[in-house]
């Protein structure tokens, strides 16, 4: 179809990612199956307003998700029709501000040791020794890994921005054995898929993931970004600078990296509960009450 076409083309000239391309013309595709396939350039506020309506109440979409839509939305009739008014007045969700699953030090070894595959325990490794995201640890190329700086340079990440980020001594001596063991060249990708000219796909590596938690035994709810999560917030427990941070994972805003502060055990393992501190101040009496509640606890179950 035409429509789509022209939108894709708009959005490549404005040097979208491929990414945010695919999101937006799924999310418009939608709108226009609302529309009953009607041109989108008929649709006015009432209805628009009526589609997010819609999808907050019949599909019960996240506020996430119906905030890709209104982005979406924007692009077409604020960058494309040039109709600020028609999208202007409609009220964005409220986001939710959910803090990060994160894993500690130990889940983290057991995740490693639960992986026998030594190229898919280096991408695991790799993902937690350097903050990367999936799309960037799959993008990785020999060349963009400085060994002796001790640095990799992620090209053209989240928002089509470069940066550096670590390069961990500990990984040299496995990641070595992998490249011979695969008989890598000096170049190209660093996790090369079936297909030698293109990398892994997300997906695969989203599979190693799940399967080694599973082994692993690890309860909590992980994707590959809980390991970013808990690269950032151990860096932040052993003391390193939150703007450091910043630049590593590469944030534009410093209030994004803040999120970690809020999970973090140095922050709030060094808190105590009052009733620790009642406990420690009546310790003798408290004791001896809790004796006598076991006693008496005991006597009626008999």
């Amino acid at each position: 179809m035409e429509f789509y076409g022209t939108i894709r083309s708009e959005m490549r000239l404005r040097n979208y990612s491929s990414k945010t391309i695919k999101s937006y013309l799924s999310c418009l595709r939608s709108f226009v199956e609302y529309l009953n396939h009607r041109h989108p350039r008929e649709a006015t506020n009432e209805v628009i307003r009526g589609y997010l309506v819609h999808l907050i109440e019949v599909r019960q979409l996240s506020a996430g998700t119906i905030n890709q839509v209104f982005n979406a939305l924007r692009f077409l009739y604020v960058d494309l029709y040039h109709l600020p008014f028609v999208i202007g007045s409609l009220p964005r969700p409220m986001k939710e501000h959910k803090l990060p699953d994160v894993l500690n030090e130990e889940e983290i070894k057991k995740l490693f040791l639960s992986v026998d595959n030594l190229k898919h325990r280096i991408m695991l490794m790799l993902s937690y020794a350097s903050g990367l995201r999936v799309g960037e640890v799959v993008r990785i190329r020999i060349e963009d890994i400085d060994g002796e700086r001790g640095l990799i340079h992620i090209r053209s990440a989240k928002g089509k921005r470069d940066r550096y980020t670590l390069f961990p001594v500990s990984l040299r001596g496995q990641l070595g054995e992998y490249w011979k063991m695969y008989k890598l060249p000096n170049n190209g990708w660093l996790f090369p898929g079936q297909v030698g000219s293109r990398h892994l796909s997300e997906r695969s590596i989203q599979a190693v993931i799940e399967r080694a938690v599973k082994k692993a035994g690890i309860t909590k709810p992980v994707s590959m970004h809980s390991l970013r999560h808990s690269f950032a917030t151990h860096l932040l427990e052993h003391g390193t600078d939150l703007r450091y941070i910043q630049d590593l994972l590469g944030h534009q805003s410093v209030r994004t990296t803040e999120i970690y502060t809020h999970v973090s055990k140095r922050a709030l393992g060094n808190i105590q509960s009052p009733l620790d501190f009642l406990v420690h101040k009546n310790e003798h009496e408290l004791n001896a009450g809790q004796r006598k509640l076991i006693k008496e606890s005991n006597k009626q179950k008999i």
